[in-house]
């Protein structure tokens, strides 16, 4: 899971580790979902040109994706805590 913060506005946004599954499953709907539209053109674009294989290899980097498209807006990303971290000691 990876979380990305606004420093604008605060809002938070979060991003599945199983963002390579969404695209696997849902394609360019994910990343239209997500409002990532170079991917979504990219994903058909990619897609015709390789009549389909490229729907195997683009779910490969939909969290590198995901990750850049947030830094490159200028959104901050947030340490994810870690069940283990909570835990009180014993």
């Amino acid at each position: 899971m990876m979380k990305f913060q606004n420093p604008s506005t605060g809002a938070i946004q979060e991003v599945s580790s199983m963002a390579w599954l969404w695209v696997f499953l849902f394609g360019f709907v994910y990343f239209a979902v997500k409002g990532v539209w170079w991917h979504v053109l990219g994903w058909i674009l990619f897609a015709i040109v390789t009549l389909g294989l490229s729907l195997l290899i683009y779910p490969i980097f939909a969290n590198d994706i995901m990750r850049k498209h947030y830094l490159s807006k200028g959104w901050i990303e947030l340490p994810v805590e870690d069940a283990t971290t909570n835990q009180q000691p014993e």
